[in-house]
């Protein structure tokens, strides 16, 4: 929720100005008139990357699908679309077609959405009458299940929850928040390891007597007796055994692989579970062979191979169990976003003449738009995830989740549930998780073929060893006492279908994606998906915009010189009527300095500007009580013919050489008053610059100010590379062949943030800057600027090693299990083991991104000394 006395600063932006959107969270059309609408769908079965682009590609293939991305960790499928030729579920039916299940989670209206839980004897008919009586309901939907859970779609200026639960209150029916997002996808995701356990338990309660029987009991010479009875012909009690305990974990444990078979196959792809169902098929099929052959015949003598297929489920499921429960960890973050909401808050009642009547505690989910609320002392803040205090005043805004430190605020909510700060972070980590890297596509193109090349290539292994041992290419005395040439050859064409995974390559960029963005947003660092993630590891240079950026952005006049006879009072006047319009920090400081020269000083009626002209990177002009009025540099002036006296290059030469911005007024092209306005530095700023040149990465300052500012700043914080009075275009054109990263907080940065490699915007900054960078510093200190670097650097070598485990782990198992080295070893990789590494590879690669949860920012950046800046208003 959002809690502000005034208005917060939302992070989404609708700018001609940006012509490409990098925020993730939204969509755009091709045309701007075309309409786009936004679904998130959940996608049950999805295991890697085989399964994930055969589902993109068949909604890509819809008409009116404007984006389609997949998320395989959170089992979720995040659709753009025109929803005048395609619907949510045309949508459904095309995931459950390519042989998945599928359901919506939500869509674009869920800004106005509130679920609530209904207790009472009721029709439905009834519950939409009450709610149609309600200033501000719009629809209702009804969920059929064991609980009444209805949706309710609500204009939140009007109403909002409590009003609906405050109805259901006055009849004898009783309503409640009903959660879901969050909470549904924990849940979720619990049954799905709860299911993968229970599977895992039922297939070692078989297995481990298949295995005993087969292997160790066989030396030991009594029980070796009893399993060796013959009950018909030349089939044994162990045979029997193993027959009857290895039946149900292959047909009704491993129903879940033969079920993601036929679907895979259904779509024309094959994934995981195509290997698996061939691999464990083989060996069944060809025991059960075995035994009704020893059934049949007086002489047959075979060996089964019921443990090779039961152990290969059981290992199997046992990886999938650990492969659930570590991906489910990726998106702590999330959730850790989620609790930051509060839960409770003191609503408090006002009179007319807005003193407090009384208080009461709700829920926090009940807060609604323009609620009161009392804010008890707190300790820590959320935004800057740190014990550092931020002084609030009077209609400062403030943000759900954070906590005052101390004194007992009265706050007015302007904005609540997905509207509010919190959860639009949580949207935007949320965007960042599922946007893919570049180097992914090269795992996403294995994949494609990845199965299909190991079946031909397991049947190959089959077939040369079979042949091989026909024609007496190798000694008998390889071929082991238990079997014959044809089960040799077997036993290697079932480890190399079973050794390979897919899975392991298609998991290795996502999670680390997903564990790097989560940990970024723990750090105050978000960085929007994997493709500025990948770009930002390879910056090597970093510009820097001045105002806002490398100083605190809250300027003050700090001194004023009239050159002409004016009170100053009525000189001020003028220019504040001036600056008003304009958004720049400089003017804004200004207009507050001006008040100090009015009475009404809180809100004061600044005279009417006419014919207002703002002139990129020079001021600003406008008529004003019918005088020409420009506020600006230098350039302005000697564009417009303005002389400027020799006192006055005096006083703009002694601002430049105090790192302070002069700047010039004229009253009818006559050159009337001198501003300098003061910027401090960041406390941080010249430590950063010196980390980054330690990390070899070069540092650069562009600014629209004056050479002499511009260069004093420079020399102050250590930057050697200066660019002065340059036009917002001018900043995205700096820095030519080097990897560049660029950090700005403006709506004139937004150019060279979007034209930047990499942009990245002071979360402080404006919501056009916000947008249009690749990565967003919350806390707007310039430290978090090597975090980020350092943070991608971290992730993407990551990547690397878990591609370099994915691929080597194929590159070498694969001939391993296809007997490469068997002929001078005389070692084999047995298909359960085969199996088992198959199922460790998948969960090695997730465990390894799982190790960036461990990361820590640069020590230099702990002893780095912040100092308090105090700013005078």
């Amino acid at each position: 929720m959002a809690l502000t006395s005034i208005g917060e600063e939302t992070y989404s932006a609708r700018h001609p100005l940006l012509q490409k959107n990098r925020f993730g969270d939204g969509c755009r059309s091709s045309s701007e008139e075309e309409a786009t609408s936004k679904a998130v769908f959940r996608v049950i079965g999805m295991t890697c990357a085989a399964c994930a682009g055969p589902v993109e590609e068949a909604i890509k293939r819809l008409q009116g699908i404007h984006k389609a991305v997949i998320d395989v960790l959170n089992n979720q499928a995040q659709v753009c679309f025109n929803p005048s030729l395609v619907n949510v579920e045309k949508i459904c039916e095309t995931i459950e077609d390519a042989g998945f299940d599928a359901s919506l989670i939500s869509t674009g209206e869920d800004l106005s959405k509130v679920d609530l839980k209904i207790v009472g004897e009721c029709v439905d008919e009834s519950i939409k009458t009450l709610l149609e009586a309600l200033p501000g309901f719009q629809s209702v939907e009804f969920h059929r299940g064991t609980d009444k859970i209805i949706s309710v779609l609500y204009k939140h200026d009007v109403t909002g929850p409590r009003n609906f639960i405050r109805v259901f209150g006055q009849t004898n029916l009783t309503a409640t928040i009903f959660s879901v997002g969050e909470e549904g996808r924990e849940s979720q995701r619990q049954g799905e390891i709860q299911k993968y356990y229970n599977s895992f338990i039922w297939s070692l309660v078989c297995t481990v007597p298949v295995f005993l029987t087969a292997m160790v009991f066989m030396y030991i010479p009594w029980i070796s007796q009893l399993l060796m009875f013959k009950v018909i012909n030349m089939l044994n009690t162990g045979e029997i055994i193993r027959c009857v305990l290895a039946t149900p974990v292959q047909f009704l444990i491993g129903w879940r692989f033969y079920y993601g078979s036929y679907k895979a196959l259904r779509r024309g792809s094959a994934n995981m579970d195509v290997l698996i169902a061939l691999g464990t098929n083989a060996a069944y099929f060809y025991s059960l062979y075995s035994v009704l052959r020893a059934a049949t015949s007086p002489d047959f003598k075979g060996e089964d191979f019921f443990e090779t297929s039961s152990m290969l489920i059981t290992f199997i499921l046992l990886g999938k169990y650990l492969e659930v429960m570590a991906k489910g960890k990726t998106s702590d973050a999330i959730s850790k976003l989620m609790k930051l909401s509060p839960d409770t808050a003191i609503l408090l009642s006002l009179d007319n003449e807005g003193k407090v009547t009384g208080e009461e505690e709700i829920d926090g989910r009940l807060i609604q738009k323009n609620d009161v609320i009392k804010i008890l002392p707190g300790v820590k803040s959320m935004m800057t995830g740190e014990a550092k205090l931020v002084a609030k005043r009077k209609g400062d805004a403030v943000i759900g989740g954070t906590l005052n430190a101390n004194g007992v605020l009265h706050v007015k909510v302007t904005k609540v549930g997905s509207e509010s700060a919190l959860a639009q972070i949580v949207r935007l980590v949320e965007a960042a998780q599922l946007a893919k890297a570049p180097v992914q596509k090269l795992a996403d193109r294995i994949s494609r073929f990845f199965v299909p090349l190991v079946i031909s290539f397991s049947l190959l292994t089959w077939l040369l060893w079979f042949f091989a041992g026909k024609l007496h290419w190798y000694s008998e005395s390889w071929i082991p006492a238990s079997m014959d040439s044809f089960e040799l050859a077997l036993q290697f064409g079932i480890s190399v279908m079973v050794v390979a995974c897919p899975c392991a390559l298609g998991l290795a960029t996502p999670t680390a994606v997903m564990v790097g963005t989560g940990v970024g947003a723990s750090q105050g660092v978000l960085i929007k998906g994997g493709q500025a993630l990948e770009r930002a590891h390879m910056v090597n240079c970093i510009v820097f915009d001045k105002t806002g950026t490398l100083t605190m952005g809250k300027p003050v006049v700090v001194k004023t010189k009239l050159l002409k006879n004016m009170r100053m009072g009525e000189f001020y006047e003028l220019v504040a009527a001036t600056e008003v319009n304009s958004e720049h920090p400089l003017a804004k400081a200004i207009v507050n300095h001006a008040k100090n020269f009015r009475d009404d000083e809180e809100n004061p009626a600044w005279p009417q500007a006419h014919d207002f002209l703002s002139i990129t990177g020079n001021g600003v002009k406008a008529i004003v009580k019918g005088r020409e009025i420009m506020v600006g540099n230098k350039n302005l002036m000697s564009q417009h013919g303005v002389n400027i006296p020799e006192d006055a290059e005096e006083m703009l030469s002694e601002a430049e050489q105090m790192a302070q911005t002069g700047i010039l007024v004229s009253v009818n092209r006559e050159l009337t008053g001198v501003l300098a306005v003061s910027d401090p530095l960041k406390p941080s700023a010249r430590a950063a610059i010196s980390i980054l040149k330690s990390m070899n990465i070069v540092s650069i300052m562009v600014t629209g100010d004056n050479w002499g500012t511009a260069n004093s700043i420079a020399r102050e914080v250590g930057i050697d590379s200066v660019m002065a009075e340059a036009k917002p275009k001018q900043k995205a054109e700096k820095a030519a062949g080097h990897v560049v990263g660029m950090v700005g907080d403006g709506i004139n940065d937004a150019p060279a943030l979007v034209a930047a490699d990499v942009g990245m915007a002071i979360g402080a900054g404006t919501d056009i800057a916000i947008e249009a960078a690749d990565i967003v510093l919350m806390k707007s200190n310039l430290e978090d600027v090597i975090t980020a670097i350092d943070l991608s650097r971290k992730t993407f070598s990551r990547i690397r090693l878990n591609y370099v485990w994915a691929l080597g782990y194929n590159l070498i198992g694969i001939p391993i299990a296809a007997g490469v080295l068997f002929p001078w070893t005389h070692l084999r990789l047995p298909p359960w083991f085969a199996g088992a590494a198959m199922a460790a590879s998948s969960v090695s690669v997730v465990c390894s991104s799982l190790l960036l949860k461990n990361y820590k920012r640069p020590k230099e950046l702990d002893n780095l000394e912040i100092c308090e800046v105090l700013v005078e208003r």
